[in-house]
Order: C-alpha cells, then structure tokens, then sequence
C-alpha cells in the first residue's frame, strides 16, 4: 500500500515556562526546588498528577480539565475540576465545584459559557451536576438509581443523551426496579439474567461469560438515553436511543464518549454498539447507529461493513459524518480509515485511503473543512489536518498528543506526553506557534534527574527497517546494564509517551539503559508492517529483538548488551516465556507480566476470541499447528534463565493460570524465579500501593542479576 507524502508543517515553541502556574492551594503542595536533582522513584511516578478531559468553552475564553493526584495512604485517585481563562501568559488555573472527599470529573461548558457540567460522586452515587461560575454554586441535576457513565449535551444546550448500566427492559436511566423490573421475574433488579438462583452460582448459555475483569451481566447493559433540560438545570423525558438492539453502547470494555455524539441540528444522535449475540466474543463488526432524539427510532449507519465502525464526528455545519473504520472482520488492528458519510446524500468515501496510517481519533476544524486527526508514525502520536480532497499534513513534532480541540481561526488546544513528562496542554495558533498552558507537574520533574532519549533504525529481519529507543540517565557515567523491553499488543509501539505502568523513565533512572524496539507488528510504520507478524509471534519478532539488541549497543557503546535483563506484559511477557526457550543465554534475567505459557490453554480460556483466532489463522481445533508452532510451554526444557512473573487474579484476557503455569515449570526444572500475584488487578497494575509493590519487586530483580559500575 503506497504510502501519501506528507507535507510537514514545524511549529516554532515558545517558551512556557512561566505561562502558568496553579492556584495557591495547589501551588502549596508543591516543594521547592532543590540545588541538585535525584533519580526518579517509583513513588515519583505513582503520585505524579494526571491532566484528562480537557475541553474548551464555545465563546473561546476557558478551558477547563480534570486533575487526577493521588492518596498514597488511602491507596486511591481522586479528581477535581480546575478552569483556565485563555489568552494570557499569566492565568492562573482555578479549581471549582471540588470537594476533597468526592471526585469531581468530565467537565462540559454549557452553551453560553456561563456553566459547567460536570459528574461528581457526591451523591453517593456518579450523577450530573452543573456549577454556575458567575455565583459559584453547584446543583444536582440527576438522581438516577444506576451510575451515570458519561453524558454530551447537545449543541443547542437543551438536552443530553446520558449513558449508563441498566436493564433492558429499562425505559430511562432512572428505571423503577419493582415497576419495570417485574417481567424478569427471578433475575435480580439490574437485569442480570446469570444469576437466577436460589444459590450463588452463575449460570450462562452463550459467550461472552467473562471480559476484561469481570464477570458478564446479560440483561444489564450500557444504555444511551436522551433527556432534555431547561434552562434551570431541570432533566426531563428519557428515551432510550438502542430500540431492540441488545449491547453496550459505548461498548465494553473501553469504549467512552468518542462512541456518542449528537447531529449539528441536536435532533438526533450517533452511536457505536457491538451486537450482544452469540457471535459477540469472536466480532469485531461495531456498528454506528443513528437515532432520532425525540422518538428513538434507530436505524443502522454502516450495516455494509462487518469489520469495525467507531468514533462518528458529526460536522458543525451539519453537512458530513466523519467516522473510523477497518475492513477487515475480526481483525483488531486493521487499519482504521477515515471514512467521510454525505448526510444529505448517503454517499459514503474514504478519505485517508490512500494515507498509510491508522486513525486513532477524529475532531472537525470548526468551519467543517478539514479534519484534525491522531495517528502512530514512527515513534511519535502527532496531530495531522485532512482537507477535503485527503492531502495530509503534519502539525506537531515528537511525542504522544491527546484530546485534539480545534478552535476558531484554525488554533487548537491538545495534550502532549513523552517520554520526559506526563499530560500537559498545550496551544497551537493558526501559525503554527505552540505554546504550553499547563504545568501540573513542572515542579515536581523538576526535581528529577533528566534522561537522555535516542531513536535509531537498523535493519531488522527480511533486512526491513526497523526502530528503537534507548532511554538512559542523562548523566550515566561507565557501562550501564539494559533493561531490554518489549511491548504488548503485539500490534503497538514502545514511542515516545508516558506510561503509568511500563513507564521507561523511571527505569532508566534505576541506572539502567532502557532500550526497546518496535519489532515487526508495532503501529506507526503501514499496515503490512502490523500485520506480518500474523501467524509469525516467535518469528520476525524474535529476530528484530536479536537484530535491535546489537545495534543498540553499535549505536551507544555505554550500553552493556552482555549484562541485560529483558522483561515485557502481554505479547512482551509471552516473549519473556519464548525467550526463555529460545535463546537462553541472551538475558541473565526475565521479568515476565501476564504472559502467555501455554497457547493451546490460552486459546479456550481468553475471552475475546477474535484476537487470538486471527493472529493464528482460526480456533485452535482447526490449525492447532500454527499455534504450537510458536507455543512457548513446547521448549520449557530449555529454560534456565532467572524469571519474575507476575500475574493478576482478575485478568480475563490472558488468565493468571498462565502465569501459575510458568512458575510452576520454572519451580520444577529449579530455575531461579519468583512469583507476584495481585488478587485486585486486571491485565494491568492500577492501584497506587500495587504499583509501588510492583515496581519494587522488578526493581530487586533486575538489581540481583545485573552489576552496575555505577
């Protein structure tokens, strides 16, 4: 597939140091800045703020976002709201309806700036409330008896469409359980239908039974209704926009609000929602639904395609539906196309076909002639503008960018991560100038050793190009041990972002290289770069790990690739388990996190089917070969190198029996190896003191096995 020359524009960045700083109260939790800097701690990065869903009002003069910071001792985030006035170098950000012991989140200005919309749980429960930032007062707007998991308020400002978990045979969120409940008879009030009793069993007739970490609930889902709402903050009416379609919308487990949003003329409203059925665990054919708001008749947008349709963007003039979609079904990292729909007409084209990147998400220019996308490219997350006809430019530089908002005049507002610091946002005007409007964390990094961030290429296998990094402390002195990393996915990029999880600063900090390679199958590079790794998982892979481990230590000789240990989650930890197998003396240890062991069991006890059926050509009882081909449990004979592996009790994607399997073969054959179990996490650590628990015992392990000089 030909890839389209881009045309770059390079912004010049203006210094921000001082562009702004917080407000007394939170400049108070802030130290001073100390003469010398120290390395980076895993409590650094646990308790480090966290900027999300920023958004900007429609007169152009405010933005406001959450901030996450978290209780260490309560072992727990909490958020609040903060308000930034725009168009000065010295505003300082406020907080507002934010209360310590209750979370505050998802701020939406009201139509004529004068309010925020926002969910607190101060209810006891997630409900919409509304500050007034001319009095400074909060109301409770909703009293739903379910959580409220998003809302949008429509362009006009008179109604909302509110999505949350409830019953289908519900008829608003605020579903009277006796009332509406009653045709389910024995099934409990939510309308989950598993549980019938009289005992505490479970009981289920199709798939899904299980996803991501929890146990599946048929007959409750996430449901999208719309509510109109006067000009007093008073919700009313409440219809449900899914007719008979049974599923979540937006769907689970990570689906938000990029999957709901309504018309330009706030008549009617656009949704993603996979099909609930009995082919729900093995598709990937999400549909875009289109309701009328006022009486719920639902029709489906994309019945044509049965590979993926998601994120549809409506365009202010009200003229074109823009959306993503894959072609291929049940293919999860196929290439996501930006797909531009002639409301009027129905005519459908793709306009960033011949563009060879996959959209991750989409925003409109505010005068609907061109569009602002995000998209992997070598490393980097930048923002790219499509005009009308699919020319393609490039507007920002390194790193990860977030939450693109376009503004009058051609500026926009957005979040940019890197390796060097989490979320801040930033401004860039019609000319290209970037300047930074946030510094949530600027005194806290400030009291961190730097590091040093090398991008190289090298020939990898095939003699294909292939990219790496190498994070290290930027005052390293001698040799320094590697950590050798490899991402998950497998279809992902180890680029130049902020991770709260796998985050290569602090552990370049540790004083080790941290050095990771985007081996065949990472996103960035074109499709048919993503997809060779398919039915090849201990292949090319392998190869370009080997291939990229030596040039990394070509290309910066202090990188000692003789003293390394490797580590990885996901793909990354079933590389850790064929890695253990395949080249044994490559690493004088492993850290291996929810890894696959054994891929025969993997494949009858993971929960999204699509996933692991397309990366090996279909079920394991139709070509059981492919998938022993490159199964790791076949070579426990050869393992002899030290491993950690850690495991969480309520992964559903790859179960911790995989990991108790590894432990347990490694215990067996007398190979050094430990095992970490968190009963309370998923396929990733969230929870602060699990972090630091996590960090600690991967930070001991490496430091047993590899000699530092420094």
């Amino acid at each position: 597939m030909a890839m389209t020359k881009i045309q770059t524009a390079t912004p010049r960045r203006s210094s921000a140091a001082a562009a702004l700083a917080f407000t007394t109260a939170l400049a108070a939790t802030f130290v001073a800045v100390p003469a010398l800097a120290r390395p980076m701690t895993q409590t650094d990065l646990t308790t480090l703020k966290r900027i999300a869903a920023p958004t900007v009002s429609p007169d152009g003069t405010m933005a406001a976002f959450q901030l996450r910071e978290t209780d260490l001792e309560a072992n727990k985030g909490r958020t609040d709201i903060y308000v930034l006035k725009l168009g000065g170098t010295s505003a300082l950000p406020s907080k507002i309806a934010s209360k310590p012991e209750y979370n505050e989140h998802d701020p939406a200005f009201s139509t004529d700036s004068k309010s925020v919309y926002y969910i607190s749980d101060e209810s006891g429960s997630d409900q919409i409330w509304r500050y007034d930032l001319g009095n400074q007062t909060a109301r409770q707007l909703s009293k739903f008896k379910t959580d409220v998991g998003g809302f949008k308020l429509s362009p006009n400002g008179k109604s909302l469409v509110i999505w949350g978990d409830v019953a289908r045979q519900c008829t608003s969120l605020d579903c009277d359980s006796d009332a509406e409940i009653n045709a389910l008879g024995k099934t409990a009030p939510s309308g989950d239908t598993s549980k019938p009793g009289p005992g505490t069993g479970r009981e289920y007739n199709q798939l899904f039974v299980r996803h991501w970490d929890a146990w599946e609930t048929p007959g409750n889902y996430s449901r999208p209704f719309t509510y109109a709402l006067d000009a007093q903050g008073t919700l009313s009416g409440g219809k449900p926009m899914d007719g008979d379609l049974i599923g979540d919308a937006p769907s689970k487990p990570f689906g938000g609000g990029e999957e709901i949003a309504w018309a330009a003329d706030s008549k009617s409203v656009f949704f993603t929602l996979r099909k609930a059925d009995k082919d729900e665990a093995n598709s990937t054919n999400l549909d875009i639904y289109h309701a009328d708001a006022a009486t719920g008749k639902v029709h489906n947008a994309t019945p044509n395609n049965a590979a993926t349709d998601t994120m549809p963007v409506p365009s202010p003039d009200g003229k074109w539906l823009a959306y993503a979609a894959m072609a291929r079904p049940t293919y999860e990292s196929d290439r996501q196309v930006l797909m531009l729909r002639d409301l009027k007409t129905g005519k459908v084209h793709a306009l960033s076909e011949k563009w060879d990147r996959s959209v991750a998400s989409i925003a409109w220019a505010t005068d609907s002639k061109s569009l602002y996308v995000t998209a992997n490219e070598i490393l980097d997350n930048p923002v790219f503008q499509l005009d009308m006809s699919g020319k393609v430019t490039r507007l920002t530089t390194g790193g990860h960018v977030t939450d693109v908002i376009p503004l009058a005049g051609g500026a926009l507002i957005y979040g940019v991560d890197s390796i060097h610091a989490p979320t801040e946002l930033y401004r860039r005007d019609a000319k290209g100038n970037v300047t930074q409007i946030t510094d949530v964390n600027g005194a806290a990094l400030a009291q961190i050793d730097k590091v040093a961030l090398q991008r190289f290429d090298f020939k990898g296998a095939n003699g294909d190009q292939v990219w790496g990094q190498i994070i290290k402390p930027a005052d390293g002195t001698g040799k320094l041990p590697i950590a050798f990393i490899v991402h998950g996915g497998p279809q992902g990029s180890f680029g130049n972002s902020w991770s709260y999880r796998w985050n290569p600063k602090v552990i370049a900090s540790q004083g080790y290289a941290a050095v990771s390679i985007d081996f065949h199958g990472s996103t960035g590079y074109g499709q048919a770069f993503t997809d060779s790794i398919n039915k090849d998982w201990g292949g090319k892979p392998l190869e370009d790990l080997k291939l990229g481990l030596a040039a990394a230590g070509k290309i910066d000789t202090q990188a000692d690739i003789t003293n390394a240990c490797a580590l990885g989650a996901s793909y990354g930890g079933y590389m850790m388990n064929w890695i253990a197998g395949q080249w044994a003396d490559g690493f004088k240890c492993l850290v291996q996190h929810d890894g696959v062991f054994d891929a025969r069991a993997m494949a009858y006890e993971t929960e999204e089917l699509w996933f692991d059926e397309w990366e090996h050509g279909g079920p394991y009882y139709a070509v059981p070969q492919e998938y022993e081909k490159w199964n790791p449990v076949n070579h426990v004979a050869n393992w002899k190198t030290p491993m950690l592996v850690i495991t969480g009790e309520k992964d559903f994607r790859i179960p911790y029996t995989q990991g108790l399997a590894a432990f347990t073969a490694l215990q067996r054959l007398g190979v050094p190896s430990k095992l970490l179990v968190f009963p309370d996490e998923n396929h990733w650590v969230l929870k602060p003191k699990n972090s630091i628990q996590w960090h600690n015992n991967v930070f001991g392990w490496l430091n047993t096995y590899l000699k530092k000089e420094r």
